[in-house]
Order: C-alpha cells, then sequence, then structure tokens
C-alpha cells in the first residue's frame, strides 16, 4: 500500500511491522458530500486519505460555516481530541470530492502503538508535527496580512486551491469572498 508507505514513515518502522500496521487499515471509499464524523459524534477511528480531499468545519457563533481544516493525498483526516479523549467533537469533517482512504479503529491503533515501539514513535512524531503546523498557522492568522496568508497556502497546498470551493478557502484564511477575489485579481496582475 503506497499510500500507507508515505503516511507512515518512520526509521524506527520495519517492513513487517509497516504490513502489521497497514493491515489494521480497511479500504473506505467516500463520495462528494459524505461525512466522515459530525458534530456531537465521538471519532472512533481515523483516516488516511489517499485520493481526494476531505475538509473540516464548524459553524460561528453567528451560524457561519468557517473550514478550520482540508485534508489531502496522503494526510490523515482526524479529530485528535474527540478520538483520545472519547469525547463529542465540535467538527465536522466532510469529503469535498470523491475519496479513497484507508480507515483504523481506535481500538486497533491502540494496539498497535502499544506494541510497535517504531508506530510509537511515529504517533509523537505526526502529534509535534501537526502541533506545530497549527500554531504556525495560528499566529499566521493574526500576524500575516490577508494576501501573504493566501501566498503560502499557493506556495505550501496548491492542491488545496485546485480541489476545494473559493467560499471555503475564504473562510479558512480568515477574509471573505469578496476579499479573495480581488487577492486572486491582484496577483494575476502581478505576473
Amino acid at each position: 500500500m503506497p499510500a500507507l508507505q508515505t503516511i507512515y514513515q518512520h526509521p524506527l518502522l520495519t517492513l513487517s511491522e509497516l504490513e502489521t500496521i497497514f493491515e489494521a487499515h480497511q479500504p473506505v471509499n467516500l463520495n462528494k458530500g459524505d461525512y466522515l464524523l459530525k458534530k456531537g459524534q465521538v471519532a472512533n477511528s481515523y483516516s488516511c486519505i489517499v485520493q481526494g480531499m476531505v475538509r473540516s468545519y464548524v459553524y460561528d457563533f453567528n451560524g457561519n460555516d468557517i473550514t478550520t481544516g482540508f485534508i489531502g493525498k496522503d494526510e490523515i483526516a482526524i479529530d485528535v481530541i474527540s478520538l483520545f479523549h472519547q469525547i463529542p467533537t465540535v467538527e465536522y469533517i466532510q469529503a469535498l470530492t470523491d475519496c479513497k482512504c484507508y480507515v483504523i479503529g481506535l481500538d486497533q491503533f491502540q494496539v498497535l502503538y502499544h506494541a510497535i515501539k517504531g508506530f510509537n514513535e511515529w504517533g509523537r512524531l505526526w502529534m509535534s508535527e501537526s502541533l506545530f503546523q497549527l500554531k504556525q498557522r495560528t499566529v499566521s492568522m493574526i500576524t500575516d496580512s490577508a494576501i501573504d496568508r493566501y501566498k503560502k497556502l499557493q506556495e505550501q497546498h496548491p492542491q488545496i486551491l485546485q480541489q476545494a470551493p473559493l467560499k471555503f478557502i475564504a473562510t479558512y484564511l480568515g477574509i471573505t469572498d469578496t476579499s479573495l477575489s480581488r487577492i486572486r485579481k491582484e496577483l494575476v496582475k502581478e505576473r
């Protein structure tokens, strides 16, 4: 499973251990619009995205749909808090496109996490990298201009701009649809 090899890269994981990890995953196909998780549910698994894109979102206090993240190829769609604390989620995770993924349940994950040292180390590394990215995004939302946030997204995650509707990209960047259109026009003029 080449897609899972990309996700679960870690020098301490042997080929045999990787095979054991891969076997714990089940292939799942999602149609555009399908939900992996809805507000109020408790997560009992996570999904490794092989093809397609999903997004996570919440509704703000005014009832506006705000995108909190995009998850694409070779990334993990997960609500860490809901899954590991077994509490209801406040987010929705929904397929933006048709998707192919591999899903692993929490029970299977826990068994492997405690049995395979390399998997344990992979998990720590994945979690620290996720926390690092979250911190960078949080600071960027405060310190960077909207155009700089867009340019970073364009540079670091071009697949989002190719697969996600502009209204979701705008809320992810913390701007209006109109501001996003203006930014895109300005950048086209600069070329």
